[in-house]
C-alpha cells in the first residue's frame, strides 16, 4: 500500500512537468536547428545563467525550485553549469543526456561542472572538464547518495541540491532510510523476536559453513586436475569488463580529441587549398574535387551527432587532402603519388594494406580496403576490430556512411553529404 502511495504521488508530481506545453514555435526552431546550433544555444544562455531550464520546463520549474540548485552549485567554489531539458530518441540529441554534455562541452570550452538531467526524470548525467580541485572519486557516490537521500517523487531540483549538497561536504553521511530509527533499529523491531532470530542466525551459519566446505572440495580437485598439462579443463576467471560509464568517458574524450584534431585539419587544408597555385585541366578537376570534400567535412563536423560523424568528417578531410596532393603534384609537372585509403572497417585504424580485400557476406560480395589487423581477423574468421556504432559496428545503422562504408562503395560522398543524405 505505501508503495502504492508513492507511484500515484510520484505521478501526481511529474504531470504537471509533462503536460506543460511548449513556448509557441519551440517546436518549430528545435527542429530547424542542428545539434550543434542547439548546444551552442544552451551553452550562450549558460554563460548568463548557470542554470538552463529549457523553456517547455519553466512553469513547472519556477524560481524558487531553482534557487536552491544555484546556491549549492554556487557554494562548491568552482564552475557548475546545470542542463534541464527534454529528451526523446527522436531529437537531435538522439534522446542522450553524453551527446548533450559532449555538444555543450565542445561549445562551451570553459572548465568546470557540467550536469545534465530530462526534466521528467531525475538520473542527472555529469562530465568535468579541467577543474583539479574536483574529487573524481567523490562524484559518482555522491550522485547515488542524492538519488538514495530524494524520494521517488522528487523533482529534478531536489535531487540536483542534494547532489552539490554532498559534493561540498567533507564526507558523505549516510544514506537516510525513513524505516530506520538509527538508536533502536528498525522501528518495526519486536525484541520478543530475539529467540526466533538466533535460531535463524544458527541456520545461516550452518548453510554458510556448509558451502565454504564444499567451496574448499572444488578447489583442492581443481588444483590437482587443473594444471596446464593436465586433460582436465583450465580454471575459468571472470572476465575483465569496463564499467558503462567508464566507457562513456572514454568514449567522450576520444571524440572531442577526434574532433580538435579534425578541426585542425579542416583549418590546415582550407590554407592549402587557398594557397595553391592556378591549375588546368586534370589538375583544376583534382582541384574542385578536393574543395568539395573539404566543404562537405566543414558541414559533417559543424552538425556531428557522434563519434561515427566525426569519423566521417575525418575520411572527407582525408580524400580532400589526397585529391589536393594530385593538384599539387600536376601543378609542379610531377607525377601523383598513389596512396591507399583509410580502412573501411575502422578508419580509425590507419591505411589500408595491400589490395583490395573481397568480403562474402549473405550472399553480396564486397570489395573494401582494409588495414592489415582487419584483413588477419577476416581471415582467422574472427570479427574485425570496427568501428563502433549505436548497436553493434557502425555498419549495422542505416545511414549514409554504412551504407557506403565511408564512401568506399561511393564516388559521390562529398555530394551526398552536400545533400544531406548524412542526416537520413
Amino acid at each position: 500500500m505505501r508503495s502504492r502511495q508513492a507511484l500515484i504521488l510520484a505521478a501526481a508530481l511529474l504531470l504537471p512537468l509533462t503536460l506543460v506545453p511548449a513556448p509557441a514555435g519551440a517546436a518549430e526552431v528545435g527542429a530547424s536547428q542542428t545539434p550543434a546550433e542547439r548546444a551552442r544555444e544552451i551553452a550562450t544562455a549558460l554563460t548568463k545563467d548557470p542554470l538552463y531550464v529549457d523553456p517547455s520546463y519553466a512553469p513547472g520549474l519556477p524560481e524558487t525550485m531553482r534557487a536552491g540548485v544555484r546556491e549549492k552549485a554556487k557554494a562548491l567554489g568552482y564552475p557548475v553549469y546545470t542542463i534541464i531539458l527534454p529528451l526523446s530518441p527522436s531529437d537531435g540529441f538522439q534522446g542522450k543526456e553524453r551527446n548533450v554534455l559532449t555538444l555543450v562541452m565542445d561549445a562551451m570550452r570553459n572548465p568546470g561542472l557540467y550536469v545534465v538531467v530530462e526534466g521528467g526524470g531525475r538520473f542527472p548525467w555529469y562530465e568535468t572538464l579541467d577543474v583539479p580541485q574536483l574529487d573524481q572519486k567523490k562524484l559518482s557516490p555522491a550522485r547515488e547518495r542524492a538519488l538514495d537521500d530524494t524520494e521517488y517523487d522528487a523533482g529534478p531540483t531536489e535531487v540536483l541540491t542534494r547532489f552539490y549538497e554532498l559534493l561540498a561536504g567533507p564526507a558523505l553521511p549516510p544514506a537516510m532510510r525513513p524505516e530506520t530509527d538509527r538508536r533502536t533499529g528498525p522501528a518495526n523491531y519486536d525484541h520478543s523476536d530475539r529467540s526466533g532470530g538466533v535460531i535463524a542466525l544458527g541456520i545461516v551459519l550452518a548453510v554458510l559453513a556448509c558451502l565454504v566446505a564444499l567451496g574448499l572440495w572444488i578447489g583442492l580437485r581443481r588444483r590437482g586436475s587443473g594444471g596446464a598439462g593436465d586433460s582436465g579443463s583450465p580454471r575459468r576467471e571472470k572476465p575483465f569488463t569496463i564499467p558503462p560509464h567508464v566507457a562513456a568517458t572514454v568514449a567522450a574524450e576520444r571524440r572531442r580529441r577526434l574532433t580538435r584534431e579534425t578541426s585542425a585539419e579542416l583549418t590546415t587544408l582550407g590554407s592549402d587549398l587557398a594557397a595553391l597555385p592556378t591549375v588546368a585541366g586534370e589538375g583544376l578537376r583534382h582541384q574542385q574535387l578536393a574543395l568539395d570534400a573539404h566543404d562537405a567535412a566543414s558541414r559533417v563536423l559543424d552538425s556531428s551527432r557522434d563519434l561515427v560523424d566525426v569519423v566521417g568528417a575525418m575520411v572527407l578531410l582525408d580524400q580532400g587532402r589526397r585529391e589536393y596532393d594530385i593538384a599539387q603534384a600536376l601543378a609542379a609537372g610531377r607525377k601523383p603519388v598513389e596512396v591507399q585509403p583509410l580502412c573501411a572497417f575502422n578508419p580509425l585504424h590507419g591505411r589500408a594494406s595491400g589490395r583490395p580485400t573481397q568480403v562474402d557476406a549473405d550472399g553480396t560480395t564486397l570489395t573494401l580496403p582494409l588495414c592489415a589487423d582487419c584483413r588477419r581477423a577476416l581471415k582467422r574468421g574472427t570479427a574485425p576490430a570496427s568501428l563502433p556504432g549505436e548497436d553493434g559496428p557502425y555498419w549495422h545503422n542505416d545511414d549514409l556512411w554504412a551504407r557506403t562504408f565511408f564512401g568506399v562503395l561511393t564516388d559521390d560522398l562529398p555530394n551526398a553529404v552536400t545533400r544531406g543524405d548524412h542526416h537520413r
